[in-house]
């Protein structure tokens, strides 16, 4: 069987000769998802080995970033999502190829293992996650906890009936936890579908409210989809929200963070 990593190995641990490798394969069981945490701030002296193994179309949408920290961010966190995929598949991380679907949503090409791996990968502020699935689709959303956001605002405009509704009867001190908590699962479960913005977010409903487990109470355009999905928080950095939604009942979630 190969081998597993273990919780918390320090990164430093997989750095040979400048480089980012990890030890041996990953192995990925049915019924099991796999979470992956990289604090990117802290990995920059890998940036150039990281780069590498970019394809000219990746290093095209780094490009388009204006800024050159946003730039950074992007590349780094597609450059580890290559290390990590190939640990899972055996292929060297500079020849995997990805696809895209209509709506923009990437996924591994078949003949490189993607006819059973998923995968999906969110960045916030110097933090990416990466969730792996097998033979279902997933979705993963991070955020920071941005101060300056007009909680009330944003919700009138982007939640559901229902969600507005649970939010606005919070006490002010709830609502910051309760706004990201809800936008995050409302994320996941709009990438875990695959559809992108097509899909409205005001469309479906979301459990949020303080203690509340995290589930999709109802969907507009099929009843029946509530039943298909289920949602999950996870255990992000400090400062950090996350939140996971996958197809069918709801895996054994397995989590890393580097560096530790």
């Amino acid at each position: 069987m190969p081998n597993r990593i273990q919780a918390n190995v320090p990164f430093e641990e997989f750095a040979m000769d400048g480089r980012f490798n990890l030890p041996g394969e990953l192995f990925l069981p049915e019924g099991e998802a796999h979470v992956w945490f990289v604090r990117l701030q802290e990995m920059r002296r890998h940036f150039e080995s990281v780069l590498e193994t970019l394809s000219p179309d990746e290093v095209a949408r780094a490009a388009r970033f204006s800024f050159e920290e946003h730039r950074n961010e992007y590349a780094l966190t597609r450059g580890f999502l290559r290390h990590i995929v190939g640990c899972y598949t055996a292929f060297a991380p500079r020849l995997l190829q990805f696809r895209y679907n209509s709506y923009g949503k990437p996924r591994l090409a078949a003949e490189c293992g993607g006819d059973r791996l998923s995968f999906s990968l969110s960045h916030s502020r110097g933090v990416a996650v990466y969730a792996f699935t097998r033979d279902r689709q997933v979705g993963v959303d991070l955020e920071y906890f941005h101060h300056d956001v007009e909680f009330d605002e944003v919700a009138e405009l982007y939640f559901s009936q229902r969600e507005i509704s649970v939010f606005r009867q919070l006490p002010s001190d709830r609502k910051r936890d309760a706004f990201f908590s809800c936008w995050t699962r409302k994320e996941a479960y709009i990438k875990a579908r695959g559809e992108g913005l097509s899909l409205d977010l005001r469309s479906f409903d979301v459990a949020f409210a303080p203690a509340q487990p995290a589930s999709v109470f109802s969907v507009g355009d099929d009843p029946n989809k509530t039943q298909r999905w289920s949602l999950a928080d996870l255990s992000a950095p400090v400062g950090y929200t996350a939140a996971f939604a996958v197809e069918g009942v709801a895996p054994r979630i397995e989590q890393w963070q580097w560096p530790a």
